[in-house]
């Protein structure tokens, strides 16, 4: 598919803004809303929608990093400190692709979005109580400073928050780069489930982390889609746009929405893509989600 002009760069914008919302919303690669959009709806192959679908990423962490650094949501050193066990598991997925069979790949990841959902709907209402405040901190996070705030705009408060389990923290990291990097998906799924119900972190400074790292990671893949010419300039230049400017919406629409709401959707998304994931462990390769 070539866009043929004006209105298709105006639709293709449109569906990336929409998705840049809710990548900026739940710190995940917008990719696994644009690449369905670009495939079903436009008729771009797979290869081409995969490579916009970095670019979206790319664009998307950019978008929510303004809004999300000014309303000091993003815990950078922490994001730094996560990309080491991403990266460590992006490579052994590397190395261990095409050894296992892809449908019961499919299938375990499924289960592992239903455990990570499961575990997001047990974590209590509000993200701070005062058994948090009092407990001993993790060792690991006061000596490397990990611990900070953020201002709510519901409360007109900083809420302040500490890391808990930076080694289980790291751990998920890795497993999370793994099986991205085995499935060709965005790993910002599995980031901040493991951010929120591992490591406790508020829902918003795990979606705002995990949409920092997401850019750091789909850099490199870019390049090599860039490389061998599946990057369409007259696809990827409307989703650099929409995705910039609907994650700075997300970003903003993130402030503005309680931690419940923001937790019910993305526990709602788990449970769709591992109903998507587990046909595709059925019907093949071609029906998983990308990005």
């Amino acid at each position: 598919m070539i866009v043929a002009g004006p209105l298709d760069s105006l639709l293709i914008g449109l569906a990336a803004l929409a998705s840049g919302v809710f990548g900026g919303m739940l710190g995940m690669a917008a990719g696994i809303f644009i690449v369905p959009a670009l495939t079903l709806a436009f008729g771009l192959d797979m290869t081409h929608a995969v490579g916009a679908s970095l670019v979206s990423a790319i664009a998307c962490s950019c978008g929510s990093a303004a809004s999300a650094m000014e309303n000091r949501l993003t815990n950078v050193r922490l994001a730094v400190l996560l990309e080491i066990g991403t990266t460590m598991g992006a490579l052994t997925g590397v190395a261990l692709s095409g050894v296992f069979p892809e449908s019961a790949l499919y299938l375990l990841f499924a289960a592992i979005l239903v455990l990570s959902a499961h575990q997001m709907a047990r974590k209590r209402k509000a993200d701070l109580s005062p058994q948090d405040l009092t407990s001993p901190a993790d060792p690991w996070a006061t000596r490397l400073r990990l611990h900070s705030s953020f201002p709510d705009p519901l409360t007109r408060r900083d809420v302040a928050y500490s890391v808990d389990r930076v080694g289980l923290g790291l751990f998920l990291m890795y497993g999370a780069g793994a099986m991205s990097s085995l499935l060709g998906i965005g790993s910002g799924v599995l980031k901040v489930p493991a951010m929120d119900s591992a490591m406790r972190l508020p829902i918003k400074v795990s979606s705002a982390t995990s949409n920092f790292m997401i850019g750091v990671t789909a850099s490199a893949s870019a390049g090599i889609y860039y490389a061998r010419g599946d990057v369409l300039p007259e696809v990827a230049a409307p989703v650099a746009l929409g995705s910039i400017l609907g994650a700075y919406l997300g970003t903003k629409i993130l402030m503005r929405t309680s931690n419940e709401r923001i937790r019910s959707l993305f526990i709602v998304i788990l449970l769709a893509l591992a109903v998507k994931m587990s046909m595709a462990a059925f019907q093949g390769p071609a029906s998983a989600p990308g990005g």
